[in-house]
């Protein structure tokens, strides 16, 4: 079988459990007739099975990481994630020196280094050379949340080297009409931007609000709080780095409601940094709302996820479904793969019908 050959901007806790998760896929579901793999939305897309994706290369910053076998470095610190697998043969792409620019928050100089990040002294590698070399198809990209300037740097990389991109972080290129005609114009397909989680806060968040509309209960205000212990969340604790990400997850919410809440009435975005919590990530959603005879309605739902195995439950249908838009050849943002996996995408649709597009997508039934 064919693989799909990745590459990884930032090399944490995400693409740690997605590299894991790969490893599990291969061992525990070798067949390809397996339909009922556990824990997956899509066990074949295009004919392409998780385990069909290899990681070709690899960016990274940190000194603990940088030329380390991108089997190594996964494991090393501040990655937190819980181990799925340690029985890794592969990959053996090295994970190579990248451009710091905004990666780094200032703040976290100030906690323990086994928390935060190291730069390295390593010369930057020129990354299109790297992504023409290793091959790569798409690039995945796990930059901390505020990394604006980062991330459009490797989105320039992409489409010098024809490279498809994942766009996994809340600064805003597939959803941003110059960066997806740009892609278009390059006859590249993208997803984006800032990846929901498989069963996270967000897809439980816009589930409950459509249930209020759609059971005719007025909603009158809601929040969502999360707190968690991994380097995202220490990332965000410097608020100036929020600006999209509370853009991204507020507006997937407000996406939902027939009648846009006032900004006074919504609030949606972290609140803190425990470190106990690792990557366990904690949601407590609230809504006030007034149902039958304007009888005053509330919910409140607390929720408790690993946030990185859930983050690459999603990711890996991303990369299939890019993987068939490039042999299909098609161009700019995937519309409906955007919506259903991506909190800010070009276009908004509720996510029952994001997933039936998704499907008619894979089938052939739409190009998307």
């Amino acid at each position: 079988m064919k693989k799909i050959r990745v590459a990884l901007v930032g090399v944490g806790n995400c693409a740690s459990s997605l590299v894991q998760g790969i490893e599990f896929y291969r061992r525990n579901y070798p067949s390809p007739k397996t339909k009922d793999a556990l824990g997956i939305m899509n066990y074949e897309i295009g004919g392409f099975r998780p385990q069909d994706i290899e990681i070709v290369a690899a960016f990274d910053i940190d000194k603990r990481k940088v030329g380390l076998p991108v089997k190594t470095a996964i494991f090393q610190a501040p990655n937190c994630t819980q181990l799925i697998t340690n029985h890794l043969p592969s990959p053996n792409a090295i994970v190579q020196m990248g451009r710091v620019f905004d990666g780094v928050a200032e703040h976290m100089k100030d906690y323990p280094k086994e928390r935060t990040f190291i730069p390295s002294d390593a010369e930057p590698v020129d990354v299109v050379k790297t992504l023409k070399n290793s091959g790569a198809e798409i690039c995945i990209n796990y930059l901390p949340v505020g990394s604006a300037r980062a991330t459009e740097f490797y989105a320039e990389a992409c489409l010098e080297a024809g490279v498809s991109l994942i766009n996994c972080m809340p600064v805003f290129i597939a959803s941003d009409p110059v960066w997806a005609k740009r892609f278009a114009d390059r006859g590249i397909p993208i997803i984006g931007d800032d990846v929901k989680s498989q069963v996270g806060a967000t897809i439980v968040h816009r589930t409950l609000a459509k249930l209020f509309e759609d059971r005719g209960a007025k909603i009158d205000r809601t929040y969502q709080l999360n707190t968690g212990g991994n380097t995202d969340f220490l990332n965000m604790l410097n608020r100036s780095r929020l600006k999209y990400k509370k853009i991204s997850k507020t507006e997937s919410v407000q996406s939902e409601l027939s009648e846009r809440l006032d900004s006074e009435n919504i609030h949606i975005g972290p609140s803190d940094y425990v470190p106990w919590q690792n990557d366990n990530k904690v949601a407590f959603i609230r809504i006030e709302g007034r149902g039958f005879a304007n009888v005053p309605l509330h919910m409140e739902v607390r929720l408790s996820v690993e946030d990185s195995p859930n983050s690459a439950g999603v990711a890996v249908d991303a990369i299939r479904c890019l993987k068939l838009a490039r042999d299909r050849k098609t161009k700019g943002p995937l519309y409906s793969v955007s919506a259903y996996l991506m909190k800010h995408p070009p276009k908004q649709y509720t996510d029952t019908h994001a997933r039936k597009l998704v499907q008619d997508f894979i089938a052939g039934r739409r190009r998307d």
